[in-house]
């Protein structure tokens, strides 16, 4: 009886490992195969780059790409900064500037993107100051 029991827990864990595998190896071909069709070496930056000057129309927008900063991949596409200047945000709390952005990029929040830095001004906040601050030292992820 317990034989059979492991037997079944070994298929189930077997099993679950072949989809996350399978899932895995179709998710990097999907970004691979879409990245080298369209010829773009950063397919993630563009994207946000795109994203945010379709919603919100800026006069102003960098999207910094700070992965290399931390332990990730050479090459990698996690880790962003983006300054935004808009008129969008007139008369808009902070927070919900962070909002309008994470909209405009919900898809690559969902996937590709680990981590977000923004720096959301209106253009006279932007003409006030065009401090957008320094991106702090990587923690090596475990906040130590």
């Amino acid at each position: 009886m317990a034989s059979r029991a492991v037997s079944s827990l070994f298929r189930f864990i077997h099993s679950s490992a072949l989809r996350t595998s399978s899932l895995t190896r179709s998710s990097v071909f999907r970004e691979k195969s879409t990245s080298t069709a369209m010829g773009d070496e950063k397919p993630v930056e563009t994207a946000i780059h795109k994203k945010l000057s379709e919603a919100l129309k800026p006069e102003h927008l960098e999207v910094i790409n700070e992965s290399y900063m931390h332990n990730v991949p050479k090459g990698t596409e996690s880790h962003f900064k983006v300054v935004i200047v808009s008129s969008a945000f007139e008369n808009v709390k902070r927070i919900d500037k962070h909002k309008l952005v994470h909209k405009a990029l919900q898809e690559e929040l969902e996937s590709s993107i680990h981590a977000l830095s923004i720096v959301a001004k209106t253009p006279q906040e932007w003409e006030t100051s065009k401090d957008v601050g320094q991106s702090p030292a990587c923690r090596g992820g475990a906040g130590l």
